[in-house]
């Protein structure tokens, strides 16, 4: 069994912002599980379904980002479930707008919600698909993480969440290496140096 955690904030005010592509690309995931993200519960929105014989958790965390590791932690608690089966989705500054990265484990980098997963799991042992959503100089982080993106903007991030949905389900499948392979080579144009300051790995 596998729990995967889209991350983002809840409410009407902050859908299809670049902050909540992590909720974006689970709402991709789901649809092709067709499983509703709806039962309350855990400080969470989730449902279950089957990605080939694996059972699945699809999670969105309800705490708002900065908080987003007290829901993982009750889900994995309740579930039983080792950090080895998380995997989390979410966007990422530091990579340009439309790219990918696919990590077996690792820091949290800048990102507040990934911060508040390892301080509550106490593990860096889980998956995690960044989508790059890029950055403005010109704003203040906040600001712009809260911004929707312009139209061409999001059509680009429309490929990246579809590529970011394929990827969980190889992962599922225990395709990680498949996933990297496929998907992080996709995208290595777009993408000079990592969340870390070195160079990308395979």
């Amino acid at each position: 069994m596998y729990l995967i955690v889209g991350l983002g904030n809840p409410g009407l005010s902050y859908a299809k912002t670049r902050h909540n592509a992590g909720f974006q690309a689970l709402d991709v995931l789901a649809k092709q599980l067709d499983v509703r993200i709806k039962t309350k519960g855990f400080s969470a929105l989730y449902g279950e379904g089957r990605i080939g014989s694996e059972r699945v958790v699809l999670c969105k965390p309800q705490t708002y980002m900065n908080n987003s590791g007290e829901a993982v932690q009750q889900i994995l608690h309740f579930y039983k479930l080792e950090p080895e089966r998380l995997i989390v989705l979410y966007d990422d500054i530091d990579l340009p707008l439309g790219s990918m990265r696919i990590r077996a484990n690792g820091s949290a980098g800048t990102h507040n919600g990934m911060r508040s997963i390892l301080a509550c799991i106490h593990s860096e042992q889980f998956a995690r698909i960044r989508i790059g959503v890029g950055k403005d100089e010109s704003l203040l982080l906040r600001d712009f993480v809260l911004k929707r993106p312009s139209k061409a903007e999001q059509t680009e991030l429309n490929e990246v969440f579809e590529h970011a949905a394929d990827a969980a389900s190889l992962i599922v499948q225990g395709k990680l290496n498949e996933a990297q392979m496929k998907y992080n080579k996709k995208h290595e144009k777009n993408v000079s140096v990592s969340i870390d300051g070195k160079q990308p790995e395979a």
